[in-house]
């Protein structure tokens, strides 16, 4: 080791990271060793042994720091993101334990001016936003197995005040926390329009295969075969000027009711509020305010649907799919319901190959089944644009625009670029005016003036073709 003891001491107290994979500190009086940039109360002289490496740490009887996670950083994993999906995880168990940012901050390891940074460039939101989606989430938790009473849910799950709580609860979920815990014995419930709603443009993009055997527009209904707390039905949204009613035919139940108030919020594009952006991009969004990027049902009927229009025209995709889920799907009434995954992963490729799949994307469809039918592949638990995105890339056929496709539509992420898009670059062309089509680094310089909004921009641009967004 070419440091003294006394140069390395005063590194660790600088938290030098730059130190950081050249030595580890060892801490005796614990039992743990460290990264040199480790932010935890620093340890006494003569308390700390350092280490070139974990294996000489973990052979003195060491084990990782659980702030710091130098086993991941020695594993090439960005430690950062780590101690960040970590602390978020915590939030979500306990979000009464995190009053503020600051508790957050403190649990990843983290200042708040990074931690913001790390939540803008991971989770494509700030930590104030995920804190309240954390507490609402937890309240629906305790009102869909009866427990506490209203007066006191808020305090509970870590709002001030009962207002502050109520506010926040209708604001995220449409419906007061009262009119939430009825819906749970009801067969319909009825939700405000999002502020701006472009009800034409939100039918006609659900309405926008006009065959669809899993979904139909029928004036200003929208009818959608699913699958709720694993029973088939059909959910149905009756658009009125200011509301929509929502019903569930086949399925009954609190489980299914959850699941159908769940599916309506997604399908209304309910957290995508475009204001930030419309303030931002004026030029962009002007002839079009209000346009907000709706999800699928889950994120795996974004992966199946991913898969299927890559490298094809949007009609042949609509053909395989309408094939695919005639195929494996389950009949309800007049539409059947997207497969899940288990009964996709159950069919031979031969079936597929029969229904004009080629050999590749009949194997990335299965592939993909099996990972989430296993639970390999659990993209619902996933916290971070990052991580998701990571683990998407690593199944064989999922490249880049797969992948952004997915976190857009399927996991609701803000801030995602479909790179080799074929719509968005002739879009981009068009709004920039430029004599060629860019390609993929030129599409990312040209989108970055539209982040941390750029999944609506996304949407912008495609709706500026004067087409329906796939």
């Amino acid at each position: 080791m070419r440091w003294s003891d006394e140069h390395l001491y005063e590194r660790i107290l600088a938290k030098d990271a730059s130190f950081d994979g050249r030595v580890l500190t060892g801490v005796l009086t614990t039992g743990i060793y460290c990264l040199p940039s480790c932010p935890a109360r620093k340890p006494l002289a003569r308390n700390v042994r350092f280490f070139l490496d974990e294996d000489a740490a973990q052979a003195a009887g060491l084990r990782p720091c659980k702030r710091c996670r130098p086993d991941a950083f020695y594993r090439g994993e960005d430690a950062d993101l780590v101690r960040l999906e970590e602390a978020m995880a915590r939030a979500l168990v306990d979000p009464a334990a995190f009053p503020e940012a600051e508790a957050l901050a403190e649990v990843a390891g983290v200042g708040l001016t990074k931690l913001k940074t790390l939540f803008r460039d991971h989770a494509h939101t700030q930590p104030a936003a995920f804190l309240q989606r954390a507490r609402i989430h937890a309240a629906c938790t305790r009102l869909e197995v009866g427990e506490g009473s209203l007066l006191d849910l808020g305090a509970a799950v870590g709002f001030e005040s009962p207002s502050g709580f109520h506010e926040a609860f209708r604001r995220q979920m449409g419906l007061a926390p009262g009119a939430y815990r009825d819906l749970l014995g009801a067969d319909h419930f009825t939700l405000p329009l999002p502020e701006g709603t472009r009800l034409d443009d939100l039918l006609r993009f659900h309405g926008r295969d006009p065959e669809s055997v899993s979904e139909r527009v029928a004036g200003t209904t929208l009818r959608k075969a699913a699958h709720f707390a694993g029973r088939p039905a059909v959910l149905s949204l009756a658009f009125g000027p200011e509301s929509v009613t929502v019903s569930l035919e086949g399925a009954q139940g609190p489980a299914a009711m959850v699941a159908a108030h769940r599916a309506a919020l997604r399908l209304l594009a309910w957290h995508g509020d475009p204001a930030p952006f419309e303030a931002a991009q004026p030029a962009l969004a002007r002839s079009r305010k209000g346009l907000r990027v709706p999800l699928t049902l889950d994120p795996f009927e974004a992966l199946i649907w991913a898969i299927l229009g890559q490298q094809v025209n949007l009609a042949f995709a609509y053909a395989l799919r309408r094939d695919l889920i005639r195929l494996t799907g389950t009949p309800v009434g007049d539409l059947i319901a997207h497969p899940e995954a288990a009964r996709l992963a159950a069919l031979d490729i031969r079936d597929l190959l029969a229904r004009r799949f080629s050999r590749r994307k009949a194997e990335y469809v299965l592939n993909a089944a099996r990972k989430v039918a296993e639970g390999e592949l659990r993209l619902e638990e996933m916290f971070t644009a990052t991580g998701a995105g990571r683990a998407l890339l690593a199944l064989r056929g999922c490249g880049p625009w797969t992948a952004q496709y997915v976190l857009m539509r399927g996991l609701g992420f803000r801030d995602c670029v479909p790179v080799g898009d074929a719509a968005l670059t002739l879009a981009l062309q068009r709004w920039f005016k430029l004599e060629v089509r860019p390609d993929g680094p030129e599409t990312l310089r040209l989108m970055a003036p539209f982040a941390p909004h750029r999944s609506l921009a996304t949407f912008h641009l495609w709706a500026s073709l004067k087409g329906v967004p796939a």
